[in-house]
């Protein structure tokens, strides 16, 4: 149920679920790996600000792009049947690592205005940081935050789904998840969770259970 909750169900909730992340992590992300390469100063994280729109640009192109790159390799890793923190945290971490590798080249390309060899001869030795610190930013920080206000917002529909529902339908707490779902495979769904049951199958199973 928490695919449901904690995950955007059609385009505009995946637009505002990747505006939130990325924003998130370019702000964060972008001045702690200029601080590590330049010295913690607030002239190194002033001169980060001017260049973070361009970099926050890079970073939606490559979310996009990478996306589906992502999604296949975290099917490789995980099954149906893994928790959901599991598949998240997998799924960040093969999204990270595609990224990163692009990122420490083009955002040092971004950051000094220039095309250089530089980044790529020193890839080995910056990746690996970039990589930990985009992990970091990512699972404790840009996601989890995400995912609340996905939450919020479902809980929301959930109560107004709640006031226009006949009071027999109420009843049954898998009855909106089924609404969410329906609309959700109209407009396009994100969600990789499978159809909820239905009302009716769901008090039947609960009958038999209790008897």
């Amino acid at each position: 149920m928490e695919f449901f909750m904690k995950l955007p169900q059609n385009k505009k909730e995946f637009a505002l679920f990747l505006g939130i992340v990325s924003l998130l992590s370019v702000n964060i992300i972008a001045p702690l790996i200029t601080c590590f390469e330049m010295g913690f100063a607030m002239t190194t994280w002033g001169y980060t600000l001017r260049v973070i729109p361009f970099i926050w640009l890079c970073v939606i192109l490559l979310v996009l792009c990478t996306h589906k790159p992502a999604q296949w390799l975290t099917s490789a890793l995980v099954s149906n049947q893994d928790s959901f923190n599991a598949q998240i945290i997998i799924n960040i971490l093969c999204t990270v690592f595609m990224m990163s590798i692009f990122l420490t080249v083009l955002g040092t390309w971004i950051g000094t205005h220039q095309i250089s060899l530089v980044p790529i001869q020193t890839f080995f030795y910056k990746w690996p940081r970039n990589f930990a610190i985009s992990f970091f930013v990512e699972c404790c920080i840009a996601q989890p935050f995400a995912h609340q206000v996905m939450k919020k917002i479902h809980l929301l529909q959930k109560d107004k789904a709640y006031a226009v529902m006949p009071e027999s339908q109420q009843k049954c707490p898998l009855f909106y998840f089924f609404l969410l779902q329906k609309r959700a495979d109209a407009e396009g769904s994100f969600c990789k969770a499978k159809v909820i049951t239905p009302c009716l199958l769901f008090e039947k199973s609960k009958t038999k259970n209790f008897n």
